[in-house]
């Protein structure tokens, strides 16, 4: 496998990946390349195809980005899974979390094609690719890498 600094999994490869998803229709809970998923499901068939297995279950969730919750499950698996980003800039590759509000937890993920953009999957459409407009950079709850290998990795 490609390594950048032995830390961070390749983020052409992370992004080569993802564009292979575009076009990919929505479903909830799903991840299946050109049959379904939501914005989790292409970040786990991402991991899948550059790590192999998940390192867990995603379990059930609700589609409910407006959702409260008493924990932050995405964002925790997240950070036991992933390399968090300490300065929460996206760049290529990276992995982004967004919550709606800041008591609510993040239910929304995408993977930065650059600095300007990112892939994801949203209801209603299939994978594609959106700016990262104001809109979306205040609502960034956290930036992620992928690891080089399937090993969780303290915050860098």
């Amino acid at each position: 496998m490609s390594m950048v600094g032995n830390t961070f999994a390749d983020p052409e490869r992370v992004v080569a990946e993802a564009q292979r998803w575009i076009g990919t229709p929505y479903r909830h809970q799903a991840s299946r390349l050109g049959v379904g998923c939501d914005c989790l499901g292409l970040v786990r068939g991402v991991w899948r195809e550059l790590l192999g297995a998940e390192p867990e279950s995603a379990g059930p969730y609700a589609p409910d980005w407006a959702e409260t919750a008493a924990d932050d499950p995405l964002f925790t698996a997240a950070a036991r899974h992933m390399v968090q980003v300490a300065d929460n800039v996206p760049r290529r590759g990276h992995v982004l979390l967004f919550r709606w509000r800041t008591h609510m937890a993040a239910k929304h993920a995408g993977i930065a094609l650059d600095e300007a953009r990112m892939i994801h999957a949203y209801q209603g459409h299939a994978v594609m690719i959106s700016p990262l407009v104001p809109q979306w950079r205040r609502r960034i709850a956290g930036v992620f890498a992928f690891p080089a290998q399937g090993l969780p990795r303290n915050k860098q």
